[in-house]
C-alpha cells in the first residue's frame, strides 16, 4: 500500500500514550464473534486495530474470537474470518486467541465474585428476570434469591457446571444495583446453562459466560492496553470496569468510536443471516453480499477496501458513507491493475465482405495503458466478427454515432468499416447478420487521408472467440437505508434485478488463461473477474462484473 499518514482521535490517543511513557508498548485486539462472515463494516475495525499495530513499532494486535454462544458459532465462521483478515493484508502472528481458552479462568473469576458476595445464583426464569429488571424510568426489583449464602451459591454453581440442572433453571448474576439508571448494571447475568456443544470445547462446559462478562475480562487476561469498541458499548463500559475493579486485575482502556455504515447496504448480521437462511442469496460469499468474502469473489481488491476505510476515517459519531465512494476506490485501483480484453456480451455477426476468407492477422493491443510494464497482447482478426447488438441500429435516432447502414466506424485496434447490408430472418425479421467492407489502409485505426469517424466499437473474431457465462451484478439493495426497519420487509428492499446472467458471451481467446483474483477490464463494458467458485473448469468459464466503468461519484466530487 501507499505510505500515507493515518490520523484519527484514537491514533492520537495511542501516540500520546506512547510519547508520555504511559505505555511502553501498545496492544489492541480484533474480537469477532464467529457467528457469521465479516462484512465491509467490520473492515473499518480491522484496519483500525491492525493498522495501529502496523504503524507503531511497539504495538501488536491480537485476533480473539469471542466464542461464548455455541448455539450460533462454528468452525466455518472461524476459518472464514481468518481468511478475510489475511486477504486484507494483516497478520496476527502467534497471537490467535479464543474466549473459550479462558473458560476455566473466567469460571474462577465467577467463584471469586461469589466469595466476595458480589455474585449469586438466581433461580427465576427468563421472563421473571426480565419483568423484575425495571425500565429506563423505573428501578428494578431484587431477586428473591439475591440473599443466598456464599456456600449455597458456590454449591449451585458447581452443580450447574456439572450439568445437574436444566437450561433456564438457574443463572449466575452479578450483585450490583437493581436501581441503577444504567440497565446494564442491574444485576447482569454472568453465566447461563446451555445444552449445546461448543465448536472447540465440545460438551465439556454445560454453562457458558455471557458476552459482557467474558469480553472485558478477556481483554484483561491478554493485557490489551487499548480496547476499541463501537459506540453501542459505551453504556457497557461501567460494567466492564466493575468486573475489573472487583477482581483487581489488569485494566484495559476502552475507547468507543462510531460505526461505519454504507448506503444501499445491509450490514445487520441478523438480516444478513436471514438472506442466507431464506435463500435470497446463494450463501455468505454471494458476490452481492457485503461480506468481505462476497466482495472478494465479486472482484474487489484488498487495497480498495483499505483505501475506502482510510478515506472514511474513524470518528466518535456513526457515519454512513456513500457506496459510490467505495466503488470509486475500487475503480481507482482496478484501472491501474486490470488487464484489458475484448468481450462481446450480446453477439451480432458481422462479415467483412472484402476481407480474404481464410486470412487471419494478429493486431497488437496494450494490456494496460496505465502500466507500461504490462506489455502487449496479440488479438486475432478475421473476416467474420462478433460485435455488440447495441452497437448497431438500422434506423438510428439522433446522436447515435455507432454502426448504421452507410456509416463508417472504427474497429478497436483494427480498421475502418462501413455497413453495406443487413441480413434478416425471413420469418421473425430479426437482424441475423450485417455485412460490411473495410479500408485496408486504416490498419491500427488511423486513416492516411486524415478522415475521422465518430465512434469506435469493440469486437472479437468469430472463429477464435471463446464462450463464457457472464454475470452482471447490480447492487443488492435499491433502498439507501435497507437496515432500518420502519415497517420494511427484508425482501422489499432487495433489487429484483441484482443479477443478470448472460450465457452466450464471446470473449477474445487470451481470456482462456484467466485466473481468479486477477482483474480484467472488458473494454467499454466494465471491470470483471473470473468467478472463484464456478470457474474451476477451464471449459466452463464464468466471469463476474465487479463494477461498471462509469464513476458518478468522482464526477460529482470534481464538480463541487
Amino acid at each position: 500500500m501507499e505510505d500515507r499518514i493515518n490520523r484519527d482521535f484514537i491514533r492520537d490517543i495511542v501516540k500520546e500514550d506512547l510519547a508520555s511513557g504511559k505505555h511502553e508498548s501498545i496492544t489492541t485486539r480484533f474480537p469477532p464473534e464467529p457467528n457469521g462472515y465479516l462484512h465491509i463494516g467490520h473492515a473499518a475495525s480491522i484496519c483500525l486495530n491492525f493498522g495501529i499495530a502496523e504503524e507503531n513499532d511497539s504495538a501488536t494486535c491480537n485476533l480473539r474470537f469471542d466464542d461464548t454462544n455455541p448455539s450460533k458459532e462454528n468452525t466455518e465462521f472461524v476459518e472464514a474470518i481468518k481468511e478475510d483478515i489475511k486477504w486484507l493484508g494483516f497478520n496476527w502472528d502467534e497471537r490467535e486467541y479464543f474466549a473459550s481458552d479462558y473458560f476455566e479462568k473466567l469460571y474462577g473469576f465467577a467463584v471469586t465474585l461469589i466469595e466476595k458476595e458480589k455474585a449469586y445464583v438466581d433461580s427465576q426464569n427468563q421472563e421473571e428476570i426480565r419483568e423484575n429488571r425495571g425500565t429506563l424510568t423505573h428501578p428494578g426489583n431484587d431477586s428473591p434469591y439475591r440473599s443466598r449464602s456464599v456456600q449455597e451459591n458456590i454449591a449451585l454453581l458447581k452443580e450447574m457446571r456439572a450439568g445437574k440442572h436444566e437450561p433456564g433453571s438457574h443463572v449466575l448474576r452479578a450483585k450490583i444495583d437493581m436501581s441503577s439508571p444504567n440497565l446494564n448494571m442491574r444485576d447482569p447475568v454472568m453465566y447461563r446453562i446451555l445444552d449445546t456443544p461448543h465448536h472447540r470445547t465440545g460438551n465439556t462446559w454445560p454453562i457458558y459466560p455471557m458476552y459482557d462478562f467474558a469480553h472485558g475480562l478477556s481483554d484483561s487476561i491478554e493485557e490489551v492496553t487499548h480496547s476499541l469498541c463501537t459506540m453501542e458499548y459505551e453504556d457497557h463500559r461501567p460494567l466492564y470496569d466493575w468486573f475489573i475493579n472487583e477482581l483487581k486485575v489488569f485494566k484495559s482502556r476502552q475507547i468507543e468510536f462510531g460505526k461505519i455504515f454504507l448506503s444501499h447496504t445491509i450490514l445487520s448480521k441478523r438480516n444478513l443471516t436471514k438472506l442466507v437462511e431464506n435463500n435470497l442469496v446463494t450463501g455468505w460469499n454471494d458476490p452481492r453480499m457485503p461480506t468481505i468474502s462476497g466482495m472478494r469473489r465479486l472482484g474487489y481488491s484488498a487495497h480498495s477496501i483499505r483505501e475506502f476505510c482510510q478515506r472514511v476515517s474513524i470518528t466518535r459519531r456513526w457515519n454512513t458513507a456513500e457506496i459510490e465512494l467505495l466503488e470509486h476506490c475500487l475503480r481507482e485501483d482496478l484501472n491501474k491493475k486490470a488487464h484489458r480484453a475484448l468481450a462481446v456480451l450480446k453477439p451480432l455477426k458481422l462479415v467483412i465482405e472484402n476481407y480474404p476468407e481464410n486470412q487471419v492477422e494478429y493486431l497488437e493491443a496494450s494490456n494496460n495503458p496505465q502500466d507500461d510494464s504490462s506489455g502487449i497482447r496479440k488479438i486475432p482478426f478475421s473476416r467474420e466478427l462478433y460485435i455488440e447488438q447495441d452497437d448497431f441500429m438500422e434506423t438510428p435516432p439522433k446522436r447515435f454515432f455507432r454502426l448504421t447502414p452507410g456509416r463508417e466506424v472504427r474497429l478497436r485496434y483494427g480498421y475502418f468499416i462501413t455497413c453495406k447490408e443487413v441480413i434478416k430472418d425471413p420469418v421473425t425479421n430479426d437482424i441475423m447478420e450485417i455485412r460490411c467492407t473495410y479500408d485496408p489502409d486504416t490498419r491500427g485505426g488511423n486513416a492516411p487521408d486524415g478522415r475521422k469517424v465518430k465512434s469506435t466499437i469493440h469486437w472479437v473474431s468469430a472463429n477464435h472467440a471463446i464462450d463464457a457465462e457472464v454475470r452482471l451484478y447490480e447492487r443488492l439493495c435499491l433502498d439507501p437505508e435497507p437496515d432500518i426497519s420502519d415497517g420494511k420487509n427484508l425482501e422489499s428492499v432487495l433489487n429484483p434485478n441484482s443479477l443478470k446472467v448472460i450465457n452466450s458471451a464471446k470473449l477474445e481467446p487470451s481470456l482462456k488463461e484467466s485466473t481468479s483474483g486477477n482483474p480484467i477490464q472488458f473494454e467499454r463494458l466494465g471491470y470483471f473477474c473470473l468467478d472463484s467458485e464456478d470457474s474451476k473448469d477451464k471449459d466452463n468459464l464464468v466471469f463476474n462484473r465487479t463494477v461498471s466503468l462509469r464513476d458518478s461519484w468522482a464526477k460529482t466530487q470534481s464538480s463541487n
